[in-house]
């Protein structure tokens, strides 16, 4: 039996990758648009993005009025993606779909420029401009193509990108209670559970008010004090009606004791700041 020696083997794949890369870049140098083109497309349908990617680049202006322009346009949006060049490919694949609106790939265009914005959405804890144009790109795909195959993904990722704006939401509210901003906290927590009213955070959330409200009242002048002391006994008392087995449950109380104890001593203000 013949042996082929490792040694032999090394030069033998290294002599076709240099065969491989000297014809590679003999295409890039090339201003033949029907040879640079059949060579992206082989290139693509191997998974070779990158160098497929680059042709298409280079390719695009010199197909410009050709039917082939179509597909290559959409491919080279393709490249972008499958690169995760999220940013990029959403915009491309939005160009796309402007320039061909009836195209056989717009809906998938659509779809896939939405799917780049969401998948380039950041963390709950940054920034979520990104975050609400994914949303709107999604809604706008279901909206045009509303019997999609993509439907379901598209549904899936409006409610995971829903869930992220409400734990922004929700920790924005929190962050002033941490900061002692005491006020702020109760009306950003009201505020978030007008808009998220099925929220998992709504037990936090209806706790965190009753902290902040107790807390609120006890470093408020004098004249204030008997008034949020009784906004921190309703909020218990809905935190308790809502919740009654909630973990939190002995703390708030000892907030609600307390403050049924402090309206106790105090007399009703006649005026308030």
């Amino acid at each position: 039996m013949l042996l082929v020696r490792p040694t032999f083997f090394l030069l033998l794949l290294s002599t076709l990758l240099l065969a491989s890369c000297s014809g590679y870049q003999k295409l890039l140098k090339s201003t033949d648009a029907n040879k640079k083109y059949a060579a992206a497309l082989q290139y693509y349908e191997k998974g070779d993005f990158v160098r497929a990617g680059t042709l298409l680049e280079d390719v695009l202006p010199l197909l410009k009025g050709r039917p082939e322009a179509e597909k290559a346009q959409f491919y080279f949006a393709n490249t972008n993606y499958k690169q995760r060049n999220y940013t990029l490919s959403s915009y491309y694949f939005q160009s796309f779909y402007d320039t061909y609106p009836n195209s056989q790939y717009a809906e998938e265009a659509m779809f896939l420029h939405a799917k780049s914005l969401f998948l380039d959405s950041p963390g709950f804890e940054l920034d979520q401009t990104n975050t609400y144009t994914a949303l709107e790109s999604i809604q706008e795909f279901l909206n045009r193509y509303s019997s999609s195959n993509f439907r379901p993904e598209a549904e899936k990722m409006s409610t995971e990108l829903t869930k992220k704006l409400e734990s922004k939401a929700f920790e924005s509210a929190r962050l002033y209670y941490q900061l002692r901003y005491y006020q702020s906290a109760v009306v950003a927590l009201n505020g978030f559970q007008q808009q998220y009213p099925a929220s998992v955070y709504n037990e936090q959330a209806d706790f965190l008010k009753v902290q902040a409200q107790y807390n609120l009242a006890r470093e408020s002048v004098e004249e204030r004090q008997r008034e949020r002391y009784l906004e921190t006994i309703a909020y218990y008392q809905h935190f308790l009606d809502t919740y009654p087995q909630s973990k939190n449950l002995k703390e708030a109380e000892q907030m609600y004791i307390d403050s049924r104890a402090q309206v106790e001593k105090m007399k009703p203000a006649s005026a308030s700041n």
